[in-house]
């Protein structure tokens, strides 16, 4: 539950200090104060909020480690579920998740349950005040939030050998390039990379690959650019300034956010934004830090800086504004909480609350344009494209099994396997061991695992019927080989929806 103290500031301000006067239309927002730091950082927040009239009104959320041990896996029982219902906007503080199996992840759990399918991480430079090798870069990396291999679907598939399925969909990619594409827009930026290894996994990355570049077409005012992935992540580690917008998968945005916020100086100071077509989360990027938890020293500008990403997303970009410029104001003056302290650069220490009162002594003199509007594109005014429903034929099988026999001869294995076959209409065309050709005329050292790919094709390329599988299939049971696994062989107007196996 949040502190009374917590509590008494959540209700609407009594706008005894209107430092401008603006004809904002009120919001209502959930707000998690999170565990560890989280309502320290969180009474900092939203005091300084308070103080520059924003126009929010936060609605309490409990949800956490509290939440966890109360019984709730997900650490978000059914009331807090029914309120972010009801506000559809959350600011959240950093979650603390018990150790121990079952518990789920809170962020993971919002992300897919709310359809928040876009991570907008800025990673700004805020040189001198903190140190960087890179004091002008300003990038905004865009990682998609649902699918690759966070779709978490894995498998133990033999005594040896796991699997993790990477998932990347049309419309995964559509909408969250589309929205990468949109923000540069409105935020005036002229650049926009995106980052895959699709020279490796031509079908997933292929397709994001693809995507990106269908849409850029539409943005012709934007340079579009692609990487691959290695050469791209060392370019951002080296010279992150020529960057301007980051697009990339999941898994890719994942690294390269945090690595990108590195750069600048502190992760902690990093501010994350979810964002979904009826639903957004703002957040920290930071842990929970459970070690100084309660010693009034943790820096609240991480969360505040999610909080400004609130303003800008709400309509109120003018305060948002404003309050930035306080927080230059005290950094310039050399007021800085211990984690980015130095006798270089500072003048005094500030414990949290101390910090977030010198900003609010600078808010009367901080400016700004009450014009400004929101750089934030709304996502339920994305436009994607449908494709043209393609001729979809299925043309084959790959059959895995966990084979551990014959000292794991690929001849032996491959003449068993078109004895067990002969009787069928699919022929084998050819085994793997972990992707790599070894029958037929194969590399007789790559067998080192127990996980075997049998590749079977319909002679000439004809249709195939399920039932021709499932013979095939019974075909294997009878004689003893276990099949652990198949994925079906299709053409997609007349071109492999498959990728060759290394040496076919």
């Amino acid at each position: 539950m949040l502190d009374d103290t917590v509590i008494s500031k959540l209700q609407a301000p009594q706008h005894t200090q209107p430092f401008s006067q603006n004809n904002h239309q009120r919001v209502s927002v959930g707000l998690a104060q999170g565990d560890g730091i989280g309502p320290e950082i969180t009474q900092a927040v939203v005091d300084i909020l308070k103080a520059a009239d924003a126009p929010i009104d936060f609605v309490p959320i409990a949800m956490g480690e509290q939440s966890y041990l109360s019984g709730a896996t997900s650490g978000i029982d059914e009331q807090a579920w029914a309120k972010l219902r009801q506000h559809r906007i959350l600011l959240k503080g950093p979650i603390t998740t018990p150790q121990g199996g079952g518990y789920k992840s809170i962020n993971v759990t919002l992300r897919k349950s709310l359809g928040l399918f876009a991570n907008i991480r800025p990673c700004q430079s805020w040189a001198p005040w903190i140190k960087t090798r890179h004091p002008a870069m300003d990038v905004l990396i865009v990682r998609e939030n649902e699918e690759d291999t966070y779709a978490g679907i894995e498998h133990r598939q033999t005594q040896e050998v796991t699997q993790c399925l990477k998932l990347i969909s049309r419309p995964g990619c559509e909408r969250l390039i589309r929205y990468g594409f949109e923000l540069a827009q409105a935020q005036g930026r002229k650049t926009v990379h995106c980052l895959t290894k699709d020279n490796i996994m031509k079908l997933t990355d292929g397709l994001f690959h693809k995507v990106f570049d269908e849409v850029a077409e539409d943005y012709p005012n934007i340079e579009a650019k692609h990487l691959i992935i290695d050469i791209g992540s060392a370019l951002l580690a080296d010279q992150p300034e020529q960057f301007e917008v980051i697009i990339a998968p999941n898994l890719y945005g994942d690294i390269l956010s945090d690595v990108a916020a590195q750069l600048t100086g502190s992760v902690g100071l990093g501010g994350s934004a979810n964002i979904g077509q009826d639903f957004a989360m703002f957040e920290a990027v930071h842990g929970s830090a459970p070690d100084i938890a309660g010693c009034d020293v943790a820096n609240p500008s991480g969360m505040l800086f999610a909080a400004l990403q609130m303003l800008r997303y709400t309509g109120a970009a003018d305060v948002a504004e404003r309050i930035q410029t306080a927080w230059q104001a005290t950094m310039a003056a050399g007021l800085h909480t211990a984690d980015i302290f130095s006798t270089e650069q500072s003048n005094q220490k500030l414990g949290t609350q101390a910090f977030a009162q010198a900003v609010i002594e600078r808010l009367p003199e901080a400016t700004t344009n009450t014009n400004i509007k929101s750089d934030w594109p709304d996502p339920k005014a994305l436009k994607t494209k449908t494709p043209k429903v393609a001729e979809k034929k299925l043309v084959g099988v790959d059959v895995f099994i966990e084979y551990d026999q014959e000292d794991r001869n690929p001849q032996v294995l491959g003449k068993r396997i078109e004895a067990i076959s002969a009787a069928s209409e699919l022929k084998l065309s050819l085994i793997t061991n972990r992707g790599v050709k070894v029958y037929p005329h194969g590399l007789q050292e790559t067998t080192c695992t127990d996980h075997w790919r049998c590749r079977f094709k319909a002679a000439d390329n004809q249709p195939l019927r399920h039932s021709q599988i499932l013979s095939l299939l019974a075909a294997f049971d009878a004689a003893k080989l276990d099949f652990i696994k198949t994925e079906h062989l299709y053409t997609f107007n007349g071109e492999p929806g498959f990728s060759m196996g290394q040496g076919e």
